[in-house]
Parts: structure tokens; sequence; C-alpha cells
């Protein structure tokens, strides 16, 4: 059963990296992979048993996979702190658009759900 996950798991992510190479290189094949599966799983209308199980076996060790970004930011330390406050620039406009298209998507949202009343 946890193989059957695991194959499902790995086919969307080879479908995903097929479609990064030939035809759209910009977005990571995982990221194109998980947007399939997710448009899958939209579909079927359930997560089936063995993708369950696949991901909850996964998930378990999901924070080793985040050794590597702070060994990353130990290493760099001296580069992060020259650019601090490019960072924090960057940081704080990305807060900014974000929360302002996330607002103007709500409202939109809030608008047509009175329409359908």
């Amino acid at each position: 059963m946890l193989l059957r996950g695991l194959s499902w798991l790995v086919l969307f992510q080879l479908i995903g990296t097929a479609i990064n190479h030939l035809l759209l290189p910009v977005l990571p094949g995982p990221i194109i992979g998980l947007l399939l599966m997710l448009g899958f799983l939209i579909w079927r209308g359930e997560v089936g048993e063995p993708l369950s199980l696949a991901a909850s076996s996964l998930l378990r060790y999901l924070p080793l996979l985040l050794v590597p970004p702070a060994v990353g930011v130990m290493v760099y330390a001296k580069d992060i702190v020259a650019d601090f406050w490019a960072i924090v620039g960057a940081l704080v406009l990305s807060l900014v658009v974000a929360m302002g298209f996330v607002g103007v998507f709500m409202q939109h949202l809030v608008k047509r759900k009175e329409k359908d009343r």
C-alpha cells in the first residue's frame, strides 16, 4: 500500500518534470507535479488510502529538509548581514503586495457570494 502511494507521488513529480523540460521552464517540475496532483485529487474528490499513508510516512521526515537551509544561513551569515536591509525590504514589499492581493481577492469572493444569495 505504501509503495502504491509513493508511486503516485513519483509519477506526478515525473510528469511535472517532463512538462517543465518540454513546455514550462519557468516553474520547477515538482511544483508542476504538485499542482497536477492537486487538480487530480480535486477531480477525484478524495485522497485514497495509499496516498494518505505515503504522505503521512514522508511527513515524519519533513524536519530533515530544514537542515540544509539552516546550515546555509549559518555558513553565509556574513553575506546575509551585509545585505540585511535589502532582504528586509524585499520581505516587507512582498508582504504588502501579498496582503493587498489577498484583500482584493477576498472582497471579490465576498461580493460573488452575496450575489449568489
